[in-house]
């Protein structure tokens, strides 16, 4: 696939089209990491901590198995 840059205020901007982030399973909220190696750009999803889906599936799990014991002891 062959891209050109787009101008974008003072910058330039790389367009990825939709079906290209969900081959790799990215939104426009997810961080990526640039790195330049040689002579070539790479655009990688950064290693930010867990999504805020399996935060939430989680905080339910804990709440479940803790929630009682976690509630009697801040009584």
């Amino acid at each position: 696939m062959i891209k050109k840059l787009q101008k974008h205020g003072n910058s330039a901007a790389l367009i990825i089209e939709k079906p290209v982030m969900q081959a790799l399973g990215i939104t426009e909220e997810t961080p990526l990491q640039v790195t330049v190696s040689g002579n070539a750009l790479v655009i990688t999803p950064a290693n930010v901590g867990v999504g805020p889906e399996r935060m939430k599936a989680t905080l339910k799990e804990l709440r479940k198995r803790y929630g009682p014991m976690l509630k009697r002891l801040a009584d």
